[in-house]
């Protein structure tokens, strides 16, 4: 009998990261679900003979190397979805330094530290596929993001470099970029974000899970780009971000950010 394909999330307690463990699940996989919030995580796995979960800070590579272990043992990993990240909005200067340097710990060393300590299991996979949650704010730097925004460009820019680096592993690299999602992160820390009024919520976390499992059994296309936009306001923006000027590009979205 063929086990399960295995899948390790990180950010599982919550939002996009539980959702799209909780479809795994439902389709068979065989899923870790690890967040900083252990509680929180150990009950959402709860009831699933298939749940592996713990705690894991992303900012720690050594809590990384112990939950990947805990998971996967002598085994490869089919998908490591980077999706824990954390989001402060409002005015770049009425922030203090720690929060903008949270944002950046958690959201690139966090994807750095699990790109690098899942490379190895990815490998032993028969078609490893890190998964990274991006953002549509890494299309173009926005006022009242502008950490948050700089940390998915790195994000973006990662999933670029490592998708060709990786090629010969074997492993795909791909990004998703969602925009405003419903989730605590944007109800809760996400009011000041200018381009919210405008732009509205459209995007369930269920419509970003089923993004991932698209992704995840999407055939190899080789010249394709690793990003995937996900909603229709995404799509526009990105489509429309690859063939305007950069002059064109900064008025819509300073118009946005009104």
């Amino acid at each position: 009998m063929t086990p399960p394909r295995s899948i390790l999330i990180s950010g599982a307690a919550r939002g996009i990261g539980r959702a799209t463990a909780e479809l795994f699940l439902a389709r068979g996989w065989r899923v870790g679900m690890y967040d900083v919030d252990a509680p929180a995580v150990a009950a959402a796995a709860a009831g699933s003979e298939r749940a592996r979960h713990g705690a894991l800070d992303v900012r720690d590579a050594d809590q990384w190397e112990a939950v990947l272990r805990d998971f996967c043992g002598e085994q490869g990993l089919d998908v490591l979805v980077n999706n824990a990240g954390v989001l402060s909005s409002g005015p770049f200067a009425g922030k203090d330094p720690g929060t903008h340097r949270r944002t950046v710990d958690v959201n690139v060393a966090g994807v750095v530290n699990g790109a690098l300590t899942g490379h190895p299991y990815l490998r032993r996979a028969p078609q490893g596929l890190l998964l990274n949650l991006c953002s549509a704010s890494a299309l173009y730097g926005q006022p009242t993001l502008a950490t948050y925004g700089a940390t998915k460009a790195a994000v973006k820019s990662l999933t670029e470099a490592l998708d060709l680096e990786w090629r010969a592993d074997g492993i795909r690299v791909r990004s998703l970029l969602p925009l405003f999602v419903d989730t605590e992160m944007v109800t809760r820390d996400g009011q000041g974000m200018a381009p919210l009024k405008r732009l509205g919520v459209r995007l369930t976390a269920e419509d970003v899970a089923a993004a991932a499992w698209r992704v995840v059994h999407e055939p190899r296309r080789p010249l394709r780009s690793p990003h995937r936009p996900v909603g229709r306001q995404t799509k526009a923006l990105a489509a429309l971000s690859s063939v305007t000027p950069d002059w064109a590009n900064r008025l819509v979205v300073a118009r946005l950010a009104r």
